[in-house]
């Protein structure tokens, strides 16, 4: 009987590990683990020194180690890069935390907000989906196809989610291509 009972045990750990290792998505060339926070995961990833630094420069590094859960579309470094010359730079200038952080919260959206979640709520919407972000802004989320999700700023712009349902103990985490830019 022990025998078997260390076989179940055995079986159900080899499955929790399993299940686990399966939700580790790669993004910036790290892994990112699913038992750990936002900003945790979020300073491994080669592809995001910029939005963790910017994150730092606002201060948010505790919010978003906070409880949650919160739906954050990341930019990646490519995305700060094609800004206007200068608006990094001058973003991050103590002078201009207020406008940094409306920036920044304008990319998370309050709760977990999966791929299923966002298509079906764009279902429910007739095509689009409005979030209300943490800055108080408006994002519109619209298919792209079968299993691509664009989202629309107040400026305009369209970000293209390059890979969905990065899950963190706080969260999700959606990689996009471009900054979002809140109206201003």
């Amino acid at each position: 009987m022990k025998k078997g009972l260390v076989t179940f045990a055995f079986a159900v750990s080899a499955v929790c590990f399993s299940a686990s290792f399966a939700q580790t998505v790669m993004v910036g060339g790290e892994a990112m683990y699913p038992a750990k926070n936002i900003v945790e995961n979020a300073v491994n990833s080669k592809d995001h020194t910029t939005l963790v630094a910017a994150v730092k420069a606002g201060d948010l590094v505790e919010t978003l180690k906070g409880k949650g859960p919160f739906t954050v579309f990341a930019p990646v470094n490519d995305a700060f890069e094609n800004l206007p010359a200068g608006t990094v730079e001058t973003l991050l200038k103590p002078e201009n935390k207020a406008t940094l952080v409306k920036v920044l919260t304008y990319h998370v959206v309050p709760g977990k907000m999966d791929f299923n979640t966002i298509a079906a709520a764009i279902k429910k919407g007739g095509g689009k989906a409005e979030m209300t972000t943490v800055s108080g802004g408006k994002l519109w989320a619209m298919m792209n196809g079968d299993h691509n999700i664009t989202i629309k700023d107040e400026a305009g712009n369209v970000a293209n989610i390059s890979t969905y349902d990065v899950y963190q103990s706080n969260g999700v985490i959606h990689v996009v291509d471009k900054v979002l830019m809140p109206k201003m």
